[in-house]
């Protein structure tokens, strides 16, 4: 019991009647379905996104710089770090990239 008196939900001296779902209760209002079409607001999104970008942004060498990053980050490995990149990526957390071996 709580320390103001009152049973929190689900604790075992809750009244029984306080653990059924809310539309099984007496006088319990009828469940309505609700639709909110975001459409509009997530082709805002996209044209700000976009406008932040600004119109000299080039994805194709944002991904090279991207997999370039990856290249330096997983080079010159030590043997055990190079045993658990191999690990990891036989395990399926990092992609295998290349021969499946990082970069030397």
């Amino acid at each position: 019991m709580s320390s103001h008196g009152r049973a929190l939900p689900g604790e075992p001296d809750e009244p029984a009647e306080a653990r059924r779902p809310a539309a099984d209760r007496p006088g319990a209002l009828p469940l309505v379905d609700l639709d909110v079409d975001l459409s509009s607001h997530e082709l805002l999104r996209r044209a700000h996104v976009l406008d932040a970008l600004g119109s000299d942004w080039d994805p194709v060498a944002a991904l090279r710089g991207e997999e370039a990053a990856y290249e330096l980050l997983y080079s010159g490995l030590s043997a055990e770090q190079q045993r658990v990149y191999d690990e990891l990526v036989s395990a399926g957390v990092l992609p295998r990239r290349g021969g499946g071996h990082a970069a030397a």
